[in-house]
C-alpha cells in the first residue's frame, strides 16, 4: 500500500494537500509543508474541520485536527478512501481562504506559578534517576536553559513573553486533553530542545515547553519539555464533574485562546484545591475568533521585523548552547 495515495494543488490563496494511507480506515490529509510553523495552516485545518462537522459525509465518522493535518476516519462498507479524497477536495474548495477564516474559538484564563516547587522537584528526580549531567538542568530548574536558548536576558522576559500573548490551542494530543498552543502574537514565539531521554515523571499541570509549543498536563506522565511552572488541573475523570467539566472531562478544546496570569506558588496551591474540590470557577468566554485579527498584528511592518530579529537571535543562541 503506497503511504501517499492522492495530491491537490488548490490556488494560491489556499495550501497544497497530501493524501497519506492510514490503515484500512482513515487518511491523513496534510497541508503545505512542514517548516516554518505556519498558523494559517492549522486555520485552514480547523476550518475544513468545522465544514465537515456542519456538512456531514455519508461514512465519514470523525475528524481529528493536528498541526497542519486532519486525521479523517470513515466507515469502508459506507464509503471508500478514494470516495473520502473526492469529497476533501471538494471541502477544500469551499473553505475560505486562511484570512477570510471565522471559527468558534474560546477565551480561557489560567494562573501559572513560574518555577513552582513541584516542577522542581520532577527536574531533581529527572537529575538524580536519569541523567546527571543534563545541560538543560541549570540550578534545579529548566527555566534558566530556555532563557539561554532564547537569548533573554533574564527569566522575566521570558515570563514577558508567556503573559503579552494569546495562544493558540493547535491541537490535543500525545496524552488525551494535552493542548499544544502557538503565540498568537509572534513577538511571544519561542523555543527550546526536548529532553533527552525523557523525563519518568511530570506532575499534572505542569507548563511545559519544547520546541515551538507550550503543553499543559492533563495528568502524571513521562514527558520531554523543559518545565517553566504549573496551572490548575485541565481535565476531570470523575463522575462528579465540576460545570466546566460538565460536557467535556477536558478543559481545554482545539481552537481555544489561552491567556496566562502570573501568581505565586501558595495562591495556585489554593486555586488548585477549590478546583478539586469543585468551588472554582473557570474563566471561560465562549466566542469567535476573525483570522484576519492575527495577520493584521502578524504582517504589521514593526512586528513582523521584531518577531523576526526576535527569531535570528534565538537562532544564533541555539548554536550555542548546548543540546541534551
Amino acid at each position: 500500500m503506497r503511504a501517499i495515495v492522492a495530491t491537490t494543488e488548490l490556488d494560491d490563496r489556499r495550501p497544497g494537500v497530501t493524501y497519506r494511507t492510514a490503515g484500512d480506515r482513515a487518511v491523513l490529509v496534510e497541508y503545505g509543508r512542514p517548516h516554518p510553523v505556519d498558523l494559517a495552516l492549522n486555520f485552514f485545518v480547523h476550518a475544513t474541520a468545522r465544514h465537515l462537522q456542519d456538512h456531514p459525509v455519508r461514512g465519514v465518522l470523525e475528524a481529528a485536527p493536528g498541526l497542519r493535518s486532519l486525521l479523517v476516519y470513515f466507515e469502508p462498507s459506507v464509503i471508500g478512501r478514494d470516495t473520502v479524497i473526492e469529497a476533501m477536495d471538494e471541502i477544500h474548495r469551499e473553505v475560505p481562504e486562511p484570512t477570510s477564516i471565522v471559527l468558534p474559538s474560546r477565551r480561557v484564563r489560567l494562573p501559572i506559578a513560574f518555577d513552582d516547587s513541584t516542577s522542581r522537584e520532577a527536574v531533581h528526580r529527572y537529575r538524580v534517576s536519569d541523567r546527571p549531567d543534563a545541560p538543560n538542568v541549570v540550578d534545579g530548574n529548566n527555566i534558566d536553559y530556555v532563557v539561554r536558548c532564547n537569548d533573554l536576558p533574564a527569566r522575566e522576559a521570558l515570563y514577558e513573553r508567556i503573559l503579552a500573548s494569546e495562544w493558540w490551542n493547535a491541537f490535543s494530543g500525545f496524552y488525551p486533553g494535552l493542548p499544544s498552543l502557538l503565540p498568537l502574537d509572534p513577538r511571544s514565539e519561542l523555543s527550546a530542545p526536548k529532553y533527552n531521554p525523557a523525563r519518568n515523571w511530570t506532575p499534572e499541570g505542569a507548563v511545559a515547553i519544547g520546541g515551538p509549543s507550550l503543553v499543559i498536563h492533563p495528568i502524571e506522565s513521562s514527558g520531554s519539555y523543559q518545565l517553566l511552572g504549573r496551572t490548575l488541573p485541565i481535565s476531570y475523570l470523575s463522575p462528579r464533574r465540576p460545570r466546566a467539566y460538565r460536557a467535556d472531562p477536558v478543559l481545554l478544546h482545539p481552537a481555544d485562546r489561552i491567556t496566562f496570569y502570573m501568581i505565586d506558588e501558595t495562591e495556585l496551591v489554593e486555586l488548585r484545591r477549590q478546583a478539586f474540590e469543585g468551588r472554582y470557577d473557570y474563566e471561560i468566554e465562549p466566542g469567535r475568533y476573525t483570522v484576519a485579527d492575527h495577520f493584521a498584528v502578524a504582517e504589521d511592518p514593526a512586528v513582523a521585523a521584531e518577531a523576526e530579529r526576535r527569531r535570528e537571535r534565538r537562532r544564533r543562541a541555539h548554536d550555542m548552547v548546548k543540546i541534551p
